[in-house]
């Protein structure tokens, strides 16, 4: 990318922009309104079993007691029917934010650094959460999720720690949420994830970029140098890179996708220069559609 003035983003306006998010957020089917209280962490798993709100009516069978009919339902008819109530297990959502300085990088100060956005979006994502019973956390492997409302404040500082360089198993089962411009090989995703799908069969890869990334928008001489790193390359004609380049990115995006259904895994797109909310809304929708999953 073209040499510029990495935006120094301010860590005290994270919690502030994620907050605004996320009060614009519709209630995710992750939480379990009722449970809140008493049951904190719990939500429903769409299934049969111990919990407080109600499921189904099924058919009284004999190795039921008298106790379980729900005398007000059977008495519609000539069978007895028991109610039961859906199945309520905690649930753990965890987090990292690529800390390799490319990701920390922005095409202009005036736009948010890729990972600055990430962060907004991965806390956000975690406030609607925690508000509504869930467990949220890091993947650094250094703390324990949290519950309850300095759950939120907890998770705003390890997404701004850059020191784990790769993302940890946890100690149990949770839901991972990996955010990356994904523009290492594949092969050195796949060799850093491998270890955590053990923990987490389900996960989210939250991939953004900046719009000079997605265009390519370059024209006549130009330098350009990783982020990070001191070495630079100056390029005569940078228009002619330009078809090579975004048939590149395509391909890195389609091989991401196809890596994220081989897993059971969802991806989220999203550019510092479009609105966050509609990111934030796709990333909660795709955790709704794995807590239906019993």
């Amino acid at each position: 990318m073209p040499e510029a003035e990495p935006l120094i983003d301010d860590p005290s306006s994270l919690r502030t922009e994620a907050e605004l998010i996320a009060r614009q957020l519709e209630d995710p089917d992750l939480s379990a309104k009722a449970a809140q209280i008493l049951h904190p962490g719990a939500a429903g798993r769409r299934r049969a079993g111990s919990g407080e709100q109600f499921w189904q009516y099924r058919r009284y069978a004999q190795t039921d007691g008298a106790d379980q009919v729900d005398w007000r339902r059977s008495a519609r008819g000539d069978d007895l029917f028991v109610r039961e109530s859906e199945l309520e297990t905690p649930r753990t959502v965890l987090f990292w934010v690529d800390p390799d300085p490319g990701f920390h990088w922005s095409s202009a100060p005036s736009r948010p650094t890729k990972a600055f956005r990430a962060s907004v979006l991965s806390l956000a994502l975690g406030i609607s959460l925690a508000r509504h019973g869930e467990r949220i956390g890091g993947l650094s492997g250094a703390q324990r999720p949290r519950l309850g409302h300095t759950a939120p404040e907890h998770l705003a500082r390890l997404l701004t720690d850059t020191s784990p360089q790769t993302p940890r198993p946890p100690s149990g089962t949770a839901v991972a949420v990996i955010a990356s411009d994904f523009y290492a090989p594949l092969s050195a995703w796949k060799t850093r994830l491998t270890p955590l799908l053990r923990k987490c069969p389900q996960g989210l890869f939250l991939a953004v970029s900046d719009p000079v990334e997605e265009t390519f928008p370059f024209a006549g001489r130009t330098r350009f140098s990783r982020p990070g790193q001191t070495e630079n390359r100056i390029v005569g004609r940078a228009e002619t890179l330009q078809a090579a380049y975004l048939e590149r990115l395509a391909q890195n995006r389609s091989d991401l996708t196809s890596f994220a259904t081989q897993i059971g895994w969802g991806v989220i797109c999203h550019t510092t220069d479009q609105p966050a909310l509609p990111a934030a809304a796709a990333m909660q929708r795709q955790m709704s559609q794995f807590g239906v999953r019993p």
